[in-house]
């Protein structure tokens, strides 16, 4: 573990410090830096390793579900999951999407699924048994979650009432590779964002397919979906009919500030290999790190990273103790993915032109950070939600 100084930090308990350290002692042990031509067999291999070694649990909420494992608590613990997406970002970006997917899936079946639906996934998924995908995103429904057009007519009849899925996702991460889909989908209970319900939809379902994959500059398994005439039964429904996007909100509130935690461990990673390269690299009788530019630059970079973990760990502390961290979980999640952009591409500049050669440490940062400030909210997203909570405290 690079800098363990933060782990003193009063947000913590001893066990989360224990939980930081034994997982990176693992992580050393167990993934690779460097990923194979075959994305979508090594994220299932992650999936895997990540689930037997026990860490799924924390992604998951809720004891023991039947015989199988379930996780470590009755409610997700935003420290635990924000320390593990931290950890395995250092380490590897494909592990820390392995993990936080697993968590983002099933996430809603955590918060507001019925005992029946944690009992047959919760206890596959935190056993890295079953891969989990969050469907939410339209090509013409992004940031504006409202103006979804995929729609579920309800039908009654003999065999028990069914939900009929028409429409399309896209961007939606897992996909191709999932098990289980909740897919949030226009059920027309009332206008806008109150018409709206989650439906579990497991892979194979007749009239639901792959449509299409999705190359990014940082490889990960996505696809965009298409739903014909696909019948799901009214019990697959997660939560009340047309609570559907305060569910898909919840699930974000809790996964939004580890989003920040990974953009964290990229940041971390990213000035371990700068102090690396600066105290290596020779340069006029000297090292690259006997300038004052780069000490200057080094300086930045770790008051950034600091900065934001601060905001971080404040965010997931205050939800941990049960506080609305609408606002705090956005400034955290905003502040973390620019900070770390501007530290990696510092990194990039102090390794000079390896820093642009394909595969080195920091070039993969460069790429990996760069999606994060998009996804789960976009910078500017986060803009809108922190000054329209100012406003309404304010009034």
């Amino acid at each position: 573990m690079a800098d363990e100084n933060y782990l003193k930090w009063p947000f913590f308990e001893a066990r989360h410090a224990q939980l930081a350290q034994d997982l990176d002692a693992w992580a050393a042990q167990h993934i690779a830096h460097d990923h194979g031509p075959d994305v979508d067999a090594e994220c299932r291999q992650l999936v895997k390793a990540l689930g037997a070694a026990g860490w799924l649990r924390h992604a998951v909420a809720g004891a023991e579900f039947g015989d199988e494992p379930g996780g470590v608590g009755e409610q997700i613990d935003t420290r635990s999951i924000c320390l593990i997406r931290e950890t395995l970002a250092r380490h590897s970006g494909l592990a820390d999407f392995a993990f936080a997917m697993q968590g983002l899936g099933s996430g809603a079946i955590s918060l507001a699924g019925t005992p029946e639906q944690k009992q047959r996934y919760l206890g596959k998924v935190a056993a890295g048994e079953a891969i989990s995908a969050f469907a939410l995103s339209e090509p013409d429904a992004g940031s504006d979650v409202a103006a979804m057009a995929c729609e579920a007519r309800l039908e009654r009849d003999g065999g028990g009432d069914h939900y009929v899925i028409n429409g399309e996702k896209t961007w939606i991460s897992n996909g191709g590779i999932a098990d289980i889909y909740v897919v949030f989908v226009r059920t027309g209970e009332a206008p806008g964002s109150r018409g709206i319900s989650a439906l579990i939809v497991e892979a194979g379902t007749p009239g639901f397919e792959i449509a299409e994959r999705i190359n990014v500059i940082a490889p990960h398994p996505l696809a965009r979906l298409k739903f014909t005439n696909c019948r799901v039964p009214v019990t697959q429904r997660v939560g009340a009919a047309g609570e559907g996007f305060k569910v898909a909100m919840r699930t974000l509130d809790v996964f939004r500030t580890s989003v920040a935690a990974a953009a964290l461990g990229f940041a971390r990673r990213a000035l371990h290999e700068a102090l690396k390269r600066a105290t290596t690299r020779k340069m006029f009788q000297g090292v690259l790190a006997d300038f004052q530019l780069t000490q200057v630059k080094l300086a930045q970079m770790a008051t950034q990273i600091d900065s934001a973990a601060l905001l971080t760990y404040r965010a997931a502390w205050q939800r941990d103790q049960g506080e609305n961290v609408t606002r705090e979980a956005a400034m955290a999640k905003m502040t973390a993915t620019e900070n770390a952009q501007q530290v990696i591409d510092a990194a990039v500049q102090i390794w000079g032109g390896l820093g642009v050669v394909s595969e080195q440490p920091v070039e993969r940062l460069y790429r990996e950070i760069r999606a994060l400030r998009i996804y789960e909210g976009a910078t500017e997203v986060q803009q809108l939600i922190i000054g329209r909570d100012l406003l309404k405290s304010y009034s």
